[in-house]
């Protein structure tokens, strides 16, 4: 038993990362429309980047809303809470914005070695100074998720998310403040959403025993109303933000004519998944003799977050749709 979680882990993790990686062949296949050199790479070090910032956001939240339940709060001291993971999401960040960074300091071209990054470029150009931006803010969550106040890694976790909110839109785009508005409210929302939930069912796992049912439950409680409002809100962010790059008109035919309506198309089925989950995982909450027998569709969700984060992490490699 000690051995197959561990391992269940791997397995899935290997194939999230084969989303990445294959996606992109698949989705270009019969557009038309040409590859991005690396497109693969890139697609999944966005996707190791995701997964780097949902982690701690998540475990900053849900540790927040675990004092507020009744018995493992301020009146008996700090809850519980399992190890956390963010020292590692944090080294992975980095890794991952240190890659994409190299990138950008090659002209967005794989570079063959070392001679061909110009570190220096970077400063020139505004991407190159958003990717140095996003490599030094991990460098720093992380030794804030190893000193004695881990809260304070979220001043470095929200510097990634604006800087992610601006590169995705550059200021040739139309009204591209907008753009990234957008973008800052679904990316926080969908970290919230997914790491929240990674985090809840590790705290439950850990209180079962020592808290009892009623604990758990009123967790998962918090966090199921909570997660209703980040449904909602990246439904409307992403629908406004898909309207801004493909207008009414050509949505139809856009996602199944373009690589990026594709992906798009597959990350709304997996999205509409994650929603039937969660119902159900509230539904058994509300009623089921036992409310923690919710924890076994909300596994299911999780797993279906992590393919939601590896399918943004490949639409971001993508090439744009066209606005005709």
């Amino acid at each position: 038993m000690t051995l197959t979680r561990p391992v269940a882990v791997l397995v899935l993790v290997a194939l999230a990362a084969l989303i990445p990686l294959l996606g992109p062949s698949t989705a270009l296949h019969g557009t038309g429309e040409a590859s991005v050199p690396g497109v693969g790479g890139i697609a999944l070090l966005r996707t190791v980047l995701f997964a780097a910032l949902c982690v701690p956001i998540g475990e900053l939240f849900v540790d927040r809303l675990a004092r507020s339940v009744p018995g493992t709060g301020r009146a008996t001291g700090r809850p519980v809470a399992p190890r956390s993971w963010s020292p590692w999401a944090a080294a992975a960040g980095f890794s991952a914005a240190l890659g994409l960074a190299s990138v950008v300091a090659t002209g967005n071209l794989v570079p063959d070695g070392l001679s061909d990054i110009d570190v220096g470029g970077l400063y020139a150009s505004r991407d190159g100074k958003l990717a140095l931006l996003e490599v030094n803010a991990f460098l720093v969550a992380g030794l804030c998720a190893v000193s004695r106040r881990p809260a304070t890694q979220l001043w470095p976790l929200a510097a990634v998310v604006v800087a992610e909110a601006l590169r995705a839109h550059p200021a040739t785009e139309h009204a591209p403040l907008t753009g990234s508005g957008l973008t800052l409210v679904h990316l926080t929302c969908a970290a919230l959403w997914t790491g929240g939930l990674l985090h809840a069912l590790r705290t439950l796992r850990l209180w079962r025993g020592r808290y009892g049912t009623g604990a758990g439950a009123a967790l998962l409680g918090l966090y199921a109303r909570v997660a209703a409002v980040l449904l909602a809100a990246i439904t409307a962010t992403g629908v406004w933000s898909s309207l801004r790059r493909m207008p009414p008109e050509t949505v139809l035919e856009q996602l199944t004519a373009t690589a990026y309506g594709r992906v798009l198309l597959a990350k709304v089925l997996l999205v509409a998944a994650v929603a039937a989950l969660a119902l159900w995982a509230r539904q058994r909450l509300r009623r089921a003799a036992d409310p923690l027998t919710a924890c076994a569709p909300a596994r299911a969700e999780v797993v279906a977050l992590g393919l939601v984060v590896a399918s943004s992490g490949l639409l971001t490699a993508l090439p744009l749709p066209i606005r005709w």
